[in-house]
């Protein structure tokens, strides 16, 4: 996997840490059989796998997926774009916490107010654009995608009550 200029990839015991403009991001893969080594003067990641079965071969490129992510997180950053969907009653929110949490007022009519805090380095932002629309943003694709995860499922444990 050829790494790109200006981030800087750093591998010790199964654990990558990727560095860029954007910031720092680790990923442990002390759970995989695999060796990491930076070839070519740290330009290059090399992963191997000896003598593995065909499951195992599998997790290289998955590996590699993982690493690609953390890369294209601290260059350019995630971000995923979150719609409010009603028919009768308007759903209200407002962003507190210096936009690392949200507050959703009137789901279905209901006087309870849900609060849903981003995971960290996640921020969420309502659209200027578009109305009713909900934009999150960070470095780490499973922090942002998590934390979009959490806002719908505290909506939806209306149908579904633990």
């Amino acid at each position: 996997m050829d790494i790109p200029e200006g981030v800087s990839v750093k591998v010790k015991a199964k654990i990558v840490e990727v560095e860029g403009p954007r910031g720092k991001l680790t990923r442990n893969f002390k759970h995989l059989n695999l060796d990491f080594d930076l070839i070519e003067g740290g330009k290059k990641l090399k992963v191997d796998a000896w003598f593995s079965s065909r499951k195992a071969t599998a997790s290289i490129r998955t590996a590699l997926s993982h690493i690609q992510n953390l890369i294209t997180g601290v260059t350019k950053g995630y971000r995923y774009k979150m719609r409010f969907v009603y028919a009768h009653f308007p759903i209200n929110a407002s962003i507190t916490n210096s936009n690392t949490s949200i507050e959703i007022r009137n789901f279905l009519g209901e006087k309870k107010v849900r609060k849903v805090d981003m995971l960290d380095g996640v921020s969420i932002l309502r659209s200027e654009k578009v109305k009713d629309e909900l934009i999150l943003d960070g470095n780490d694709i499973e922090l942002v995608s998590r934390s979009a995860a959490l806002i719908n499922q505290t909506l939806f444990t209306v149908f579904n009550p633990v």
